[in-house]
């Protein structure tokens, strides 16, 4: 199965867990899983919640996470200032990057939005360099869009 077919497969299952199902966390949780268990080479999958003017650990699967991310810090907070997708090929070249594991390499963060009011960020990292590209970029907003 290459990347395109495994990504409408995952949006696919996706949709299909979230059917029907309206709680914020139990959907993180399930979304968090099935990306982490389903694509390769992803060393953590979840979510930070925008709550009092930061972003708050919510579902993730993978080690251990920073609980508290300032918005405008680190990738994830990059993304939530910017509110566009950060791909980040080389973490260590990120300025301002938040070690929270220092095996990772590279990472994709997704803002997810709400009546254009932020929620949330999707934070996938990957031990391997330059793992994430616009194939994972779409399907990961069409997925976290299901949220």
């Amino acid at each position: 199965m290459d990347k395109l077919e495994r990504y409408q497969l995952l949006l696919k299952q996706a949709q299909s867990l979230l059917e029907d199902e309206h709680d914020l966390i139990a959907n993180m949780s399930n979304i968090s899983a099935l990306l982490f268990n389903n694509l390769p080479d992803v060393s953590y999958a979840g979510f930070y919640r925008y709550q009092n003017h930061e972003l708050i650990l919510g579902p993730f699967q993978g080690p251990v996470a920073c609980m508290h991310i300032a918005i405008g810090k680190g990738v994830c907070g990059t993304a939530a200032k910017t509110k566009e997708t950060q791909i980040v090929p080389d973490v260590h070249e990120f300025v301002g990057h938040i070690a929270c594991d220092a095996a990772t390499n590279s990472e994709i963060v997704i803002p997810i939005m709400k009546n254009e009011v932020l929620i949330a960020v999707l934070d996938l990292d990957s031990n391997n360099f330059a793992r994430f590209d616009d194939i994972d970029s779409e399907y990961l907003t069409k997925i976290a869009n299901c949220i």
